[in-house]
């Protein structure tokens, strides 16, 4: 009796390359830094803001990467410094692995992280790239109008857009994490 092998058992050298060597690569950038990007201004006045960034912590997987974000996000308790005048509304939280490359992102509405779906191919990232960068370049014409708030607004459409720029390392993981019913 002859079975055909090939139907029944996967190679080891296919195992290894396509689910062993992707987790112990993702497993070498470890742990994941968690940010917060957002506008500081003095008692919420709109004059005198600025963009600020704030790191919220590390973490050792990106489930817990979004946990951390999103208590912190929905407890409001991200500071910019110990001055209690110095306001901060935060506007995208970001996870990054530690060679840089991001993880995931997600805007933040009303004490929500809603995290953005990565893009699925590298055709669609150079679509994303496209539009990201002819906001950035209508952000700096705002910018060398005056305009701070257009400018601020462009830059931040942009970087809504940027946020689904996961690396392709982590592509899969991300949006199977955004399929699991935790992070609706």
């Amino acid at each position: 009796m002859n079975r055909d092998h090939t139907t029944t058992f996967t190679p080891i050298g296919d195992v290894i390359a396509r689910r062993i060597m992707p987790v112990l690569h993702r497993a070498g950038k470890l742990p994941l830094r968690i940010t917060c990007i957002g506008v500081a201004s003095y008692d919420g006045e709109e004059a005198v803001s600025f963009d600020r960034t704030v790191v919220l912590g590390q973490s050792p997987s990106p489930e817990d990467a979004m946990a951390l974000a999103s208590a912190r996000v929905s407890h409001g308790d991200i500071r910019v410094s110990a001055d209690e005048a110095l306001r901060f509304q935060p506007r995208l939280a970001v996870i990054q692995d530690s060679d840089h490359g991001l993880v995931l992102a997600g805007a933040i509405r009303a004490g929500i992280v809603l995290w953005q779906q990565p893009v699925s191919c590298d055709g669609e990232a150079h679509r994303v790239v496209t539009e990201a960068s002819r906001l950035r370049g209508i952000a700096f014409a705002a910018s060398g109008r005056g305009d701070d708030a257009a400018a601020r607004d462009a830059r931040y459409r942009a970087a809504m857009l940027e946020a689904r720029l996961v690396d392709p390392l982590w592509r899969e993981t991300a949006a199977e994490l955004l399929r699991l019913p935790e992070a609706a």
